[in-house]
């Protein structure tokens, strides 16, 4: 079953989004012990176990609230783990003949390692440029990642990579990628290949 979060991701990687309102929606967890605080332009959404009381009486809203520290650490609770905020980068895919194979040399790496922690469905292609992950994301959205065997090569070769892997995807299907802002390189390289910035988020988990 799809979380109510999905649509919103959907809805916005086709330039529709929620109102401009300062509001805060409160949704269930994505699974159990996994939340996140996701925002919008005038409008956040948060997935948690708390009550949707509880995170009113927290204070946060739809105008950089819903990212504060402070809000942060409420959702976390003591002992909880707050990831960093990410941009949310959205493109569709460009089907055809799939322009990247299966890498199988970068299980131990640890990008590979940290989609297997949080995504499903975690496939790994690439080619000699580096590679890139697709799997089952957030709110069981498409996700994409990407690294660079050799961080230093030519410019351009990131874009390249990732033009390369929208391949991956059938035709016309969003794909969604988290990038840290102080990354400028991969941001940069996202941008580049496409994908257009639709908000931020922050990865919860929750003390048990």
């Amino acid at each position: 079953m799809d979380h109510p979060l999905l649509a919103h991701f959907l809805a916005a990687a086709e330039g529709v989004f929620p109102p401009v309102d300062g509001g805060v929606t409160v949704l269930p967890e994505l699974r159990p012990g996994l939340g996140c605080s996701v925002a919008f332009t005038g409008h956040a959404f948060v997935a948690t176990a708390l009550a949707p009381a509880a995170v009113a009486d927290a204070g946060p809203d739809g105008f950089g609230g819903s990212l504060a520290p402070d809000f942060l650490r409420f959702l976390a609770g003591p002992g909880g783990g707050v990831g960093t905020i990410d941009v949310i980068l959205a493109a569709h895919g460009l089907g055809g003949p799939a322009a990247l194979g299966l890498r199988e040399d970068v299980e131990d790496h640890p990008r590979v390692g940290y989609a297997r922690g949080l995504r499903d469905d975690v496939f790994v292609h690439g080619d000699e440029r580096g590679f890139v992950t697709v799997a089952s994301g957030l709110a069981g959205r498409r996700e994409l990642s990407v690294e660079l065997d050799d961080p230093g090569r030519v410019a351009g070769a990131g874009r390249a990579l990732l033009r390369d892997a929208l391949t991956l995807i059938p035709a016309g299907e969003p794909v969604f990628a988290a990038v840290a802002p102080g990354n400028a390189r991969s941001l940069r390289a996202f941008l580049a290949a496409g994908f257009v910035p639709i908000g931020s988020e922050v990865v919860i988990r929750p003390a048990p």
